[in-house]
C-alpha cells in the first residue's frame, strides 16, 4: 500500500479523503488542516493530524493530496514535489497564467509524479465517448457542444475567491474540449451575461455564457454554461461527425418510469457534482494509484492546467471585448 497525506479536508477534499481511504491500495496516514473539526476528521478516516513539515520530512509517505484552498494549490503542490512525493491536486493548479506558467520549470522537473484533478476526464459516459470517436464510429470529427449547467448558482461570497466562472466553472469544458478535439483550439469567442443572481454581477463576474471554440482545421467546439439549470444537474456531450453523432446524455440515478393519464414521470437529473460525478472521482483516485504504481503517467498535469487556464482567461478577455482571440 502507498502511504499519503492529504493537505485540506473541505468540501473537496472530503470527497477526495472518502476515496482515498476506500481504496484498497492506498494508506491514507496523515491529514494536514488547520481548522478545528480537523482532528476528529482525521481520527474517523484512521489518519492522524499532523503539519505540513512533518508530512513533507516523512520518508514513508509517498504520494499528497492536495484539496487546500484555491489559492495554495501551487504552493502546497510545488512543496510536495520537491519533497519526492507523489501529488493529486484538485484543479486548479492555479488562477493566475503568469504565475503558472512561472513556475514551468519546477514542474519539468518531476514531470511524471503531478496529477492535477479534472475528473470529468474519468466519467464512464464521456470515456466511452471518445472510446468511439476515437475508433471512427461517426467518421471525423467536425465539431462539439458541450452542456454544463449547474442547478443552482453558489452564494455570492464565494465569487470573489472563485477565480469567476471561465476559470472556476468553464474550466472544466475547457479541459473536455482538448481532450476531445483532435487538435487543440487556435480562437476563443464568448459571450457571457448576469443573468441568475445580481449579487454576482455586483461581485464582478458572469453566470450564464456561450463560448465558441475553434481549431485550426476550422473544427468548432460550442460551450453552454448557466448557474442555474432550473432542471437539475444538466452534463451532456455531443459529437458530430462526416457520419453521424455521437451523445452522452445524463444518467438518472434510476430508469424507472411511471405512466399515468397526466404523462410520463421519471427520476429526477442529480442534484450536484458529488453524486454524478461520484465514479468519476473514485476513478480519479484510483488513477492516481496507479501512478504511484508506476503503471501510469498522469492523465493530467501541468501541460492540462495550463492549457485550460489560457482558454479561460482568453474566454474571459473575448467577453469583455466582444471580440475573438487568437491563442
Amino acid at each position: 500500500m502507498h502511504r499519503l497525506a492529504q493537505i485540506g479536508v473541505g468540501r473537496m477534499g472530503g470527497v477526495h479523503l472518502a476515496n482515498a481511504v476506500a481504496n484498497p491500495r492506498l494508506d491514507l496516514a496523515f491529514v494536514v488542516d488547520p481548522r478545528p473539526d480537523a482532528g476528529a476528521i482525521a481520527e474517523a478516516a484512521g489518519a492522524r493530524l499532523a503539519s505540513l513539515d512533518e508530512v513533507l520530512a516523512d520518508p514513508s509517505v509517498t504520494g499528497l493530496i492536495v484539496a487546500s484552498s484555491t489559492d495554495a494549490h501551487l504552493g502546497h503542490a510545488l512543496a510536495g514535489l520537491a519533497a519526492g512525493k507523489a501529488v493529486f491536486c484538485e484543479k486548479p493548479l492555479d488562477l493566475d497564467l503568469g504565475t503558472l506558467k512561472g513556475a514551468e520549470a519546477d514542474f519539468a522537473k518531476a514531470p511524471d509524479r503531478l496529477f492535477v484533478g479534472f475528473n470529468r476526464r474519468f466519467d464512464p459516459h464521456f470515456r466511452a465517448l471518445k472510446t468511439r470517436l476515437e475508433a471512427g464510429e461517426i467518421g471525423a470529427l467536425e465539431s462539439l457542444q458541450i452542456v454544463n449547467h449547474d442547478p443552482a448558482a453558489p452564494p455570492a461570497h464565494f465569487i470573489p475567491t472563485s477565480g469567476g466562472l471561465f476559470k472556476d466553472f468553464t474550466i472544466h469544458d475547457f479541459d473536455m474540449a482538448r481532450w476531445l478535439l483532435p487538435e487543440p483550439p487556435t480562437e476563443v469567442f464568448a459571450w457571457a451575461s448576469c443573468l441568475v443572481d445580481p449579487a454576482i454581477a455586483e461581485a464582478g463576474d458572469v453566470d450564464t455564457a456561450r463560448v465558441l471554440l475553434r481549431d485550426a482545421k476550422g473544427r468548432l467546439c460550442v460551450i453552454s454554461n448557466t448557474r442555474r439549470s432550473g432542471c437539475g444537474y444538466d452534463q451532456r456531450i455531443e459529437a458530430f461527425g462526416a457520419a453521424g453523432m455521437l451523445a452522452a446524455g445524463n444518467p438518472l440515478p434510476d430508469t424507472v418510469q411511471a405512466w399515468t393519464e397526466a404523462g410520463a414521470r421519471a427520476a429526477p437529473l442529480y442534484p450536484g457534482f458529488m453524486t454524478r460525478y461520484a465514479q468519476a472521482y473514485r476513478a480519479e483516485m484510483d488513477h492516481f494509484a496507479d501512478v504511484l504504481d508506476g503503471a501510469a503517467a498522469p492523465e493530467t498535469g501541468y501541460d492540462a492546467s495550463l492549457a485550460a487556464l489560457a482558454l479561460a482567461e482568453a474566454a474571459a478577455l473575448s467577453a469583455r471585448s466582444g471580440e475573438p482571440v487568437t491563442l
